[in-house]
């Protein structure tokens, strides 16, 4: 197991003991997720744990089935106790940048809906500033995808779409597009950009989440995990 695979699975085993029977959860999308699921689904078998889940994507609804994890919808469980996602960057406000995955808006809707909000990282993925180290997922219809693109890229980043190995542009689960941009020196103003983006005709969602996270569970590679609570939080 390498390194960063056991970062993981450390992080994804240390909020699966956060989970109390009875809790209602959201369950997010990412590698760092799939070590939680697994842990979670071994609590569910050895110590009959009773949860129900809300996934954040198809692929996550898959491997929770597939792992013996309840699932629902959010038209079914509007409000829940804990969502436990991952992060692409950790800035020290606690504001993440996700979407690597492209399940952004699924995992904003359902993180909105929580109680509290626990994120799992890896090693490497706390920066000082956002946009550093990871490129912003932008979700875009396709139509106008062009005169999107233009109006984002306005905003001083350089915005690529992202594609499939065959070519083809990615299409997430909700049926749009992925802009991944990259600013040259990260992103300075969080809010001021995610304000912007918001505003632009054609953009659905932008990766930069704010106020959506409540603990960081970071991982490490010799199988430990460090928790580290909200500034100026409880």
């Amino acid at each position: 197991m390498s390194t960063g695979t056991s970062a993981k699975q450390a992080a994804g085993v240390a909020a699966a003991a956060l989970v109390e029977s009875g809790m209602r959860l959201g369950l997010g999308t990412g590698s760092t997720v799939t070590f939680f699921l697994e842990a979670l689904a071994e609590r569910v078998r050895a110590d009959g744990l009773e949860v129900i889940g809300v996934p954040t994507s198809e692929d996550t609804a898959d491997r929770a089935v597939a792992l013996g994890i309840p699932i629902t919808t959010l038209e079914e469980l509007p409000e829940l106790d804990l969502v436990i996602d991952g992060a692409d960057e950790v800035d020290g406000a606690f504001r993440l940048i996700k979407g690597g995955g492209g399940a952004l808006l699924r995992e904003k809707i359902v993180a909105g809906c929580g109680a509290r909000i626990v994120i799992i990282v890896g090693e490497g993925k706390r920066v000082e500033r956002l946009g550093t180290t990871f490129l912003l997922p932008v979700e875009i219809v396709s139509f106008g995808a062009k005169a999107t693109q233009a109006k984002v890229e306005a905003l001083g980043c350089h915005p690529y779409l992202r594609t499939l190995e065959s070519g083809e542009a990615f299409v997430t689960d909700n049926g749009n597009w992925v802009l991944d941009c990259k600013f040259e020196s990260g992103i300075q103003d969080p809010e001021g950009l995610h304000q912007q983006l918001s505003e632009t005709p054609g953009v659905v969602e932008v990766g930069i989440f704010l106020g959506l996270c409540h603990h960081v569970i970071e991982g490490r590679s010799d199988g430990t995990a460090t928790h580290h609570d909200q500034p100026g939080g409880d």
